[in-house]
C-alpha cells in the first residue's frame, strides 16, 4: 500500500501501538486491506464502520495507519480507567464517549474539533457489536448523522468482516478461534455524497434519512464483503420486558381494631 501525501507524524504512544497492532493483526489473520487510497486527501474525514467484533478497531487502526493517516476512534470512557490502556488511549488522542445523559454534546464537539483539524475520527454508529445473528449492521444511532453534517469534511463507509471468525462476541466458551488462520478483510468506499442535507436545518427527519444513509452505504459494502444480498432495513434488538408494576401494599389492619361495627 502506497503511503499518501498526508501521512501524519508519531509521538511515542503511537510508535508502541503501531508495533503490537502490527504483530498481533498479522498473527491473527491474513490482512485483506482494499480502497486505502480515500483516505489520501486533505482534511477531516469522518470514517463509519460495522461492528462485529472486539478485535475491529485493531484492524481498523492498523488499516487506517498504512494508507498513512492515524485514527481517532469514538470509545466508551470506561477504557480509560484500565491501567496502561487509558494512558494508551490519552497519548494516541483518541474520543471518550460518557453514556450518561447530558454527555452527548460535549463528545460531539470533541470529535468535530478533531476533524476541524484534519484527522480522520472513526465511529461505529451501532454503539456496541451487532446482536444480529448474522452480523448485519443495526440500526445506526442519531450522532453519525449530526457529525457528518457538521462542516465541509469528508464522509467514508467501511466494511470489515472475518474478525468474529477469530474473536467470538457475546459468548462465554471458545470465543477466540485464531486457528486455523482466516481472512480478515477490511474495506474502504468511496466518499458519500451529502449535498441534498448541507446548509438545511438539521431536523430530527434529516438526522434520520442522513444516518439511514450512511449506514446503509456500509450495509452495501458488507455485503460486497460477503457476496451475499443484505437484509433490506436494519436490524433491532428486541428490549428488554419492563418491570411489572408492583401492587400496591395494603397497610396491617390494627388487630385490636374489628373491621365491623357492633
Amino acid at each position: 500500500m502506497v503511503r499518501g501525501a498526508y501521512y501524519e507524524g508519531m509521538n511515542a504512544w503511537i510508535r508502541v501501538c503501531k508495533a503490537i497492532f502490527y504483530c498481533v493483526t498479522a498473527i491473527l489473520g491474513r490482512r485483506i486491506f482494499l480502497g486505502g487510497e480515500q483516505l489520501q486527501r486533505p482534511g477531516g474525514i469522518l470514517l463509519v464502520g460495522n461492528h462485529i467484533s472486539h478485535l475491529d478497531p485493531v484492524y481498523n487502526a492498523v488499516f487506517v495507519r498504512k494508507s498513512g493517516r492515524w485514527p481517532h476512534f469514538m470509545a466508551k470512557s470506561s477504557l480509560w480507567k484500565v491501567p496502561v490502556v487509558g494512558k494508551a488511549l490519552t497519548g494516541t488522542q483518541q474520543i471518550p464517549v460518557e453514556r450518561n445523559v447530558g454527555a452527548g454534546q460535549e463528545v460531539l464537539a470533541a470529535a468535530i474539533a478533531s476533524m476541524e483539524q484534519g484527522k480522520v475520527v472513526v465511529i461505529y454508529p451501532e454503539g456496541t457489536i451487532t446482536r444480529d445473528p448474522e452480523f448485519w449492521p443495526m440500526k445506526p444511532k442519531a450522532g453519525v448523522a449530526l457529525l457528518a453534517l457538521s462542516g465541509d469534511i469528508t464522509v467514508l463507509p467501511m466494511a470489515t468482516w472475518g474478525t468474529q471468525r477469530v474473536f467470538v462476541p457475546y459468548i462465554k466458551k471458545g470465543k477466540f478461534k485464531p486457528f486455523p488462520r482466516k481472512d480478515i478483510t477490511v474495506k474502504i468506499g468511496e466518499p458519500l455524497d451529502l449535498s441534498a442535507y448541507q446548509g438545511k436545518p438539521i431536523d430530527s427527519r434529516a438526522i434520520r434519512d442522513v444516518s439511514f444513509l450512511i449506514m446503509g452505504a456500509v450495509k452495501d459494502l458488507v455485503a460486497e464483503l460477503r457476496t451475499e444480498p443484505a437484509p433490506a432495513g436494519f436490524f433491532m434488538p428486541p428490549r428488554p420486558p419492563k418491570p411489572a408494576a408492583k401492587a400496591p401494599v395494603r397497610p396491617l389492619a390494627d388487630p385490636g381494631v374489628s373491621d365491623s361495627h357492633q
